[in-house]
This record gives structure tokens, C-alpha cells and sequence, in this order.
């Protein structure tokens, strides 16, 4: 019976460790040649450094028979084109997909091995993410002629996690932009500011805190939306109306450092967002602060999430077509099943 893979090295590809910081990737006996003569050859200090030299040196699986050579196939090609943050998730997704899929033949895996496995993972949120993965990465295998067709799209039914419903007040909004700050510049005053700019533009966290001068045009905030920069590239321009120059405004007078080029910056000057992560660290430890006091200090009682601000914004914009513009959905249902929430008003018959 094998040995079981330490906590680290489980839901890597077979022979790969991770250890000093790096991964290796152990070669098996009488292959040391094509691996520079080494017994344990160093891959990389990243899971995307690690994959592309694994893929470099043995090339792409012509013709996957498992679930776990379908997967190690999916990371490689499609994981590294998707955002930072997809990428991570994807990650974080397949590990116990390949712990219990990893051997299983592309043509044995049925609809009631799905229930089962979400079924033993809890049928949380993070198992119907895990086999959206996996669905996907079956999708990939008909592209790639491993098989005639999916064996499981449309053919389970998974009841959908509910929408958020959570609607912040106009009055809640007024008691967190009411909040005083203790100093002329810094956090307060920034996410005060942040505030007001979200809930005119309906901007997603990473869009507004990549936004530096040079998007703030005469005609508007040009920007390309971070969900469209791999895929259509498509631009957009928000138009200016005297509130949003006014928060605009308001965001650029109370950065720390009015030398930076970024809207929204920390004391060196530096944005919040980091590319390489797909996270904003910073600004998350900013906000939580920010939010701490306005449940201390407001009438503010139950708690709301930045995101919950993009969402008022799709709430308040007066049609549909306007909101969706707003959040740059490509689809609108998604904006009325997720973020308009306003309850619906309705005239009785006459």
C-alpha cells in the first residue's frame, strides 16, 4: 500500500514534493538523463513557475485516460489564462478533486458519483465550486477528443445557493460617511471617499483601486474592466456628472501622498491591488478598521460587505439596462437575480 503524501504534497501531480520552497518533482529511476542527470529535479518556487517547467520538460498529456491526467492537462493549459484569483481557487479546487478522482478512468466518472462526492464533502459551497471545476475540465476533454461527450453536464440537479439579499440604506451610507477622522488624510477619509465614488460607478473592488490619473479623462474614468482584460478587452468610460467629479475630487485630496498616480493609495504611494496575488490586502485590513467604527460609533447595526455597495448601486440605478451597463454584465439576468435588491413594487388591478 503506498504511504500516504504529507498534508503539503497532497493534490499535486504524482511525484511532485514541495519542500525548501520549491517544488521538485522526484524522477523516476532510469530517467535521470532527460532531468539533467537529477534524482529530484527543482520545478519552481511557484505553482505557476512549477507547471509551466513540468509542461516544458515532458510535454502536454496527448491523451489522458484519467481524471487526474485530465486535471494535470487543465492546469496547465487553461488555469494559467484565467485571472490571478480564478487561479488560485482552481487551485485550491482540484486538490481533493484528484484525491478522490485522481485514478478514476474519464469513462467510469457517472452523475451518481457527483451527488456522492458532494454529498461526502458537506454540499457546501466549496464542493459545488470544486465539481464546476471538474465540469469544466470534462468540457475541455471533449475538446480535446478524450471523449464523445460530457458524462454529467445537465444531468444533475443541485440546489443553487441562495443570492444575497443583504440592501444597504441610504441612511446606513449617510452614518458611515458621518464618521469623523482623527486625522486630515489617511483611512477614514479614504474609504469615506471610496464610498462615494462605488456607489456612482458600481466599480468592482480591483477596478477602482487600479484606477490612476491617467483614467480620469476629460470626458469620463476610462477604464477596461478586470472580468473583460483576458477575454474581450472591451473598454468602458464612465461619464461624469458634478457628484462624481465631487468624489473624485475628495479621493484625490485626502490620499497620504498626493505624488502617487493610483486614486487610491497607501503612505508610499503605492496601489492597494496586487496583480500577482489577484488580493488587496491592504485595503481589506483598511476597511475592516473603517467598519469596526461605524459599528462602535454610528446607529449602524448589522453589517454590510464592500460588496454589498456595488449591489446598492444596481439597486438604485433606475432600470435594469442601466444597472447592468453600470456593473459591465454581459448578461443582465445576472444583475436582477444578484444585485437588484429593492423589492419589486406592483399596482394592484383596477
Amino acid at each position: 500500500m503506498p504511504r500516504a503524501r504529507n498534508p503539503e504534497n497532497r493534490g499535486l501531480p504524482a511525484r511532485w514534493k514541495h519542500e525548501h520552497g520549491a517544488y521538485f518533482y522526484q524522477v523516476p529511476v532510469g530517467q535521470e538523463s532527460t532531468w539533467d542527470g537529477k534524482k529530484k529535479f527543482r520545478l519552481g518556487a511557484t505553482l505557476p513557475e512549477a507547471y509551466k517547467v513540468w509542461a516544458d520538460r515532458i510535454g502536454v498529456v496527448d491523451k489522458a485516460k484519467t481524471i487526474g491526467a485530465l486535471l494535470d492537462r487543465y492546469m496547465l493549459q487553461v488555469v494559467p489564462g484565467k485571472k490571478i484569483t480564478t487561479q488560485t481557487h482552481n487551485r485550491v479546487a482540484v486538490k481533493p478533486l484528484r484525491a478522490v478522482f485522481a485514478d478514476v478512468h474519464l469513462l467510469d466518472i457517472k452523475p451518481m458519483h457527483i451527488y456522492q462526492y458532494i454529498e461526502k464533502r458537506g454540499g457546501g459551497t466549496g464542493s459545488r465550486r470544486e465539481i464546476e471545476v471538474l465540469s469544466h475540465a470534462f468540457t475541455k476533454a471533449v475538446e480535446w477528443g478524450f471523449i464523445h461527450q460530457h458524462p454529467f453536464k445537465g444531468e444533475i440537479r443541485l440546489t443553487g445557493e441562495k443570492a444575497r439579499t443583504r440592501y444597504v440604506e441610504d441612511w446606513e451610507i449617510v452614518e458611515c460617511l458621518s464618521l469623523e477622522s482623527k486625522r486630515k488624510f489617511g483611512s477614514v477619509l479614504a474609504v469615506q471617499a471610496y464610498i462615494r465614488v462605488k456607489l456612482l460607478t458600481g466599480m468592482r473592488l480591483g477596478d477602482l483601486l487600479r484606477l490612476t490619473m491617467s483614467n480620469l479623462q476629460e470626458d469620463g474614468i476610462h477604464f477596461t474592466p478586470g472580468k473583460t482584460q483576458t477575454t474581450t478587452g472591451k473598454r468602458m468610460v464612465i461619464k461624469w456628472s458634478d457628484e462624481l467629479r465631487h468624489a473624485v475630487e475628495m479621493a484625490k485630496k485626502v490620499r497620504p501622498t498626493q505624488s502617487s498616480p493610483f486614486l487610491f493609495c497607501n503612505r508610499d504611494g503605492k496601489g492597494y491591488f496586487n496583480e500577482i496575488t489577484g488580493r488587496a490586502g491592504g485595503w481589506e485590513s483598511l476597511w475592516r478598521g473603517f467598519f469596526a467604527r461605524v459599528m462602535a460609533e454610528t446607529k449602524v447595526k448589522e453589517k454590510f460587505t464592500e460588496h454589498d455597495l456595488r449591489a446598492k448601486c444596481a439597486s438604485d440605478a433606475k432600470t435594469l439596462e442601466h444597472a447592468s451597463a453600470l456593473l459591465s454584465h454581459a448578461d443582465s439576468k445576472i444583475t436582477d437575480r444578484v444585485y437588484r435588491r429593492k423589492p419589486e413594487f406592483v399596482d394592484p388591478l383596477r
